[in-house]
């Protein structure tokens, strides 16, 4: 994407939502023509999240998803928003991004999370090894994996020994994700570039990014601190569209909070339901999770929000009932930055 010094970058996380009446295997085919849309429109990157054995979300698997988007986009960046890492050992998701980076050079983000992407039952049911505690060794894990990308285990290792393949130069560049203190320390101490999770957790967007900016260490993979917030965005025509739209993402927020995973419900049924139980959508800390409005007035949020934080790239995750009023919001918001894609690079 082509900005210049006074706008921002602007990239898509999708989560696969699942609309209410559809089905799953829609929402990932959504997925793909989203990945489509964004890449003409001129957004930097296209990340795809991990979730387990949940109705709302259809992406369990984003390595697969991206292996597909990858080849149906030209010139976006895409990438993990984010690979669980505690499911995985970490030479098998070092093999399944340099396989990505392979086909795709120069195109690939590994964005990591200690999350689970589920609840206690999904999390056993993704163990190996049931009769044991789920280690806490998330340091450890993110140790290795930059080990096997980049070839630098000790010479003594056992596993100096091994080669990931596909073997090819360079390599995917890979991202801390996270929505708490924990997180931003993380990042700062590999000196690994940091997304924070807004749009999951309002409250410590601030207070995180600024700790990573003090604490960080340089490292072989950035110099200086480069921090990015994901936040959620509704764009619409006019505010009352827009807030007409945000009820099913209020529902399902709302919803999630009860352990309650449903289908992402339709306007008019997410207003009935909201106004029945009475539900208010209270938004603790600095910013919205969610920012909802016209075009220009988001354009505005999003950026005093950046300049506030000092960053440079945000990334925008919109869930709304209706597939082709996604698409339409993402539009919307690309037009009011003034978004172009990048010239096509051709080779022989």
């Amino acid at each position: 994407m082509m900005k210049d010094d006074r706008s921002l970058y602007l990239s898509v996380l999708d989560q696969s939502p699942v609309p209410a009446g559809s089905a799953p295997s829609q929402a990932l085919q959504n997925s793909i023509e989203l990945a489509r849309h964004v890449d003409r429109l001129g957004y930097r990157r296209f990340w795809m999240s991990e979730h387990h054995a949940m109705d709302t979300l259809a992406c369990t698997a984003p390595e697969i998803m991206l292996a597909r988007i990858g080849a149906e986009t030209q010139q976006i960046r895409i990438g993990s928003g984010g690979i669980m890492l505690p499911h995985y050992t970490p030479l098998k998701v070092a093999e399944v991004f340099r396989t990505l980076h392979a086909l795709y050079p120069g195109r690939i983000d590994l964005g990591i999370g200690r999350a689970p992407g589920g609840g206690p039952m999904e999390a056993l049911a993704l163990k190996r090894d049931r009769n044991t505690k789920m280690l806490d060794d998330f340091p450890d894990q993110v140790s290795e994996l930059l080990a096997f990308l980049d070839r630098e285990f000790p010479a003594n290792h056992p596993f100096a020994r091994i080669r990931v393949a596909p073997d090819a130069p360079g390599g995917p560049d890979v991202w801390m994700l996270g929505s708490s203190m924990w997180s931003s320390a993380a990042a700062a101490e590999f000196g690994l570039p940091y997304a924070f999770a807004h749009f999951f957790s309002g409250e410590m967007v601030r207070a995180a990014i600024e700790a990573y900016r003090r604490r960080f260490v340089p490292s072989r993979y950035r110099s200086q601190p480069e921090a990015m917030a994901a936040v959620g965005v509704i764009c619409a025509e006019t505010q009352e569209e827009a807030d007409f739209l945000a009820s099913s993402v209020r529902l399902l927020q709302w919803r999630i909070r009860q352990g309650d995973r449903s289908p992402v419900a339709s306007p008019e049924d997410a207003l009935r339901e909201l106004h029945s139980f009475g539900i208010q959508s209270p938004e603790p800390g600095e910013w919205p999770r969610y920012f909802v409005g016209t075009p220009s007035k988001v354009k505005a949020d999003l950026e005093a929000m950046a300049a506030a934080l000092g960053i440079d790239e945000i990334v925008v995750n919109t869930i709304v009932w209706d597939h082709a009023t996604r698409l339409r919001s993402y539009q919307l918001l690309a037009e009011a930055f003034d978004l172009h894609p990048a010239p096509p690079q051709f080779s022989l």
